[in-house]
C-alpha cells in the first residue's frame, strides 16, 4: 500500500485548516449579526412602548424638534470611524469594568447610535430621574456605579418591560430571583418595577456574583444567563477566568451582553460625537414619598390632588391596578416634589372614599385579566365557591393564603382571579345590592371599575383586527392599539409572543 510522503500530505491539512478556520470565523460573525438584531428587535420594542407612557406623550411635541439630519448623515459615515477613536474614547471613560474594544462591540455601538437617533431625548431624561438613585443605591452595595448602564441593556430603562421569558422591571428580574431578593410579586404589587427596591436587590445580586469570580464582566454575565452557565463555560474552557477567554462557551444571548453593555455605555457618553442632539421631556426629577397606612384608590388622589392617575402610575410603576392594599402593610407612594401637601391635607378624605369606592366595586381590572372578590355567604364552602366561578379548590385556597385545612368564615371576602372576558357576569351575579351613597360622591373617581347592576350592561365591543406586517413584534402592535401583549395572546390563543408576516390578529 502507497503512503502519501509527508510533503504531499502537508498542503491538504493547510488547506483544510484554512477552510475550517475561515468558516468559524464565518459561523462567528453570523452569531454577531442574529445576535445584533435580535437585540435591536428587544430593543426597539420596549423604547417605543417607553414613548408612550405619561411624559412621552405629554412633551413629545415640544421634544421632536431635537430630531435633525445631521445624525442620519453621522451614521452613513459610522463605518468610516477608524477604531483607534472607539478606543481612544472608551479609555477615556476610566470605568472600574474593563471598556474592550473589538468588532462585536463596534457593531453594537453601531446599533445604539441607530436606535438613540430617535429616541435620545428620552433616554437622557429618564437617566436625570433614575440615575441618581441607581448610583446611590449601586455604590451603597460597592458595586461600581457605571453598571447603571445595564438598566439601558435590560430595559431601555423602562421599568414596565417585560422579556419573553417572564423578567420584569428596570433590571429584570425574574420570578424566582425576584422573591430570593425579597421582592414581593402578587396580584396588586409587583416590586420588581420598583425603581428603588429592584435597584437594592441587583446591586446585592450583583455584589454576590462579583464575590464569586472576582470579576465584574464576569459578574455581568452571571446575571444575564445565571451562574450555572458561567460555571459550565469556565469548565469547557479549561478552567479560564476572563468572559473573553470563555466566551465561546456562553450561551449566545450572554456573548452579545457584554459588548452591547459597552455599546450603550459608549453612546450614553459620547452620542455628541455621533450627530445626536437631545432635547429634553419634563420628568419630574425631584419625587416625594406618601407612606400610606390604609388601601388608597388612584382615582381618588387624583380627585383631591389634581395629580392625573396617569402620572401616578408613571411614578408607581410597581403597583398593577388603581389600589394600592396598604390595609395590609405598608406602601409608600411617590408624587411629584410639591404635591404632597396636598395629599396630606386631604389624606383622612382620600383613606375614607377609597375604601367606600373599593368596597363598592368589587372588580379589580388587571392587565392580563381580572381579580373578583366573593364574600362568603352562610352554607358556602371552597367547593361550592370554586364551582361557581369554574376555577380549581386548590387555586382558591392559594388565592387567598388558605391551606388544605383552612375553613370558612361567613362575611370573609376572597379572591378570586378570571378572564377580562367573565367578569361582568361573574359580578352581576355575585355583588349585592349597594349600599346608601355617602355624603362624598365617589361615582366619579369609579371610572375604571366595573358598573353596578343597576347600570345597563355595556354594549359587546366590536372585534378589530390586525394583520403583521414586515418588522413587526407583539409588542409593537400591542403599543399601536393601546394593548398590551398579554391581552393579545389571550385573544388569539398564543403561548408566546412569536407572530409571523401576514397573520391576522385579533387586537380587541
Amino acid at each position: 500500500m502507497h503512503i502519501p510522503s509527508l510533503r504531499h500530505i502537508a498542503p491538504c491539512f493547510l488547506f483544510f485548516a484554512i477552510l475550517l478556520t475561515a468558516q468559524g470565523v464565518q459561523a462567528q460573525q453570523d452569531d454577531a449579526k442574529v445576535d445584533t438584531s435580535y437585540y435591536m428587535t428587544i430593543d426597539a420594542a420596549n423604547y417605543d412602548s417607553l414613548l408612550n407612557n405619561f411624559y412621552m406623550q405629554q412633551f413629545r411635541r415640544s421634544a421632536s424638534r431635537h430630531q435633525n439630519r445631521r445624525a442620519s448623515m453621522m451614521y452613513a459615515d459610522f463605518d468610516n470611524i477608524p477604531d483607534s477613536v472607539f478606543v481612544r474614547r472608551l479609555q477615556s471613560l476610566h470605568t472600574v469594568v474593563p471598556m474592550t474594544y473589538n468588532s462585536e462591540v463596534r457593531a453594537y455601538i453601531k446599533v445604539y447610535v441607530r436606535l438613540m437617533s430617535r429616541r435620545l431625548d428620552a433616554m437622557l431624561s429618564l437617566s436625570e430621574y433614575y440615575f441618581p438613585l441607581f448610583e446611590e443605591t449601586l455604590d451603597r452595595y460597592k458595586v461600581p456605579e457605571e453598571l447603571k448602564y445595564l438598566t439601558i441593556v435590560e430595559s431601555a430603562l423602562n421599568p414596565l418591560a417585560t422579556s419573553r421569558a417572564g423578567a420584569a422591571g428596570l433590571w429584570q428580574f425574574i420570578y424566582t430571583t425576584g422573591k430570593h431578593y425579597d421582592l414581593e410579586i402578587s396580584s396588586l404589587v409587583d416590586e420588581r418595577r420598583d425603581p428603588y427596591k429592584s435597584t437594592v436587590a441587583a446591586a446585592r445580586y450583583l455584589r454576590t456574583l462579583y464575590d464569586m469570580y472576582d470579576d465584574w464582566q464576569l459578574a455581568m454575565a452571571a446575571y444575564n444567563c445565571g451562574p450555572g452557565n458561567v460555571n459550565k463555560a469556565i469548565a469547557r474552557s479549561g478552567g479560564k477566568h476572563t468572559f473573553w477567554e470563555i466566551y465561546p462557551y456562553l450561551p449566545r444571548e450572554t456573548r452579545g451582553y457584554i459588548p452591547k453593555y459597552i455599546g450603550a455605555t459608549y453612546v450614553m457618553n459620547y452620542y455628541h460625537e455621533h450627530g445626536l442632539v437631545a432635547g429634553h421631556y419634563d420628568i419630574p426629577v425631584r419625587v416625594d414619598t406618601i407612606h400610606l397606612h390604609s388601601d388608597v384608590h388612584l382615582a381618588v388622589v387624583e380627585k383631591f390632588t389634581g395629580i392625573p392617575c396617569e402620572q401616578l402610575r408613571q411614578l408607581n410603576p410597581q403597583f398593577r391596578t388603581n389600589v394600592i392594599p396598604a390595609s395590609s402593610r405598608t406602601y409608600a407612594l411617590s408624587l411629584p416634589a410639591g404635591k404632597t401637601s396636598a395629599f396630606l391635607q386631604m389624606e383622612d378624605t382620600i383613606y375614607k372614599v377609597s375604601k367606600d369606592t373599593i368596597s363598592k366595586n368589587a372588580v379589580v381590572q388587571l392587565s392580563s385579566g381580572t381579580i373578583v372578590y366573593h364574600k362568603v355567604r352562610k352554607g358556602e364552602t371552597f367547593s361550592s365557591i370554586a364551582k361557581k366561578y369554574g376555577v380549581s379548590v386548590s387555586s382558591l385556597r392559594r388565592w387567598n393564603g388558605k391551606g388544605r385545612n383552612s375553613t370558612l368564615k361567613v362575611g370573609t371576602r376572597l379572591k378570586i382571579h378570571l378572564p377580562a372576558s367573565e367578569a361582568r357576569s361573574a359580578q352581576s351575579s355575585t355583588e349585592e345590592k349597594p349600599d346608601k351613597p355617602s355624603a362624598v360622591d365617589t361615582a366619579a373617581v369609579a371610572a375604571d371599575t366595573a358598573a353596578t347592576p343597576k347600570e345597563k350592561p355595556a354594549a359587546k365591543p366590536q372585534a378589530v383586527y390586525y394583520t403583521v406586517k414586515k418588522g413587526d413584534n407583539l409588542s409593537k402592535v400591542a403599543d399601536r392599539y393601546s394593548t398590551t401583549p398579554q391581552k393579545i395572546r389571550q385573544l388569539n390563543g398564543l403561548k408566546n409572543d412569536v407572530i409571523r408576516i401576514g397573520q391576522r390578529l385579533r387586537v380587541k
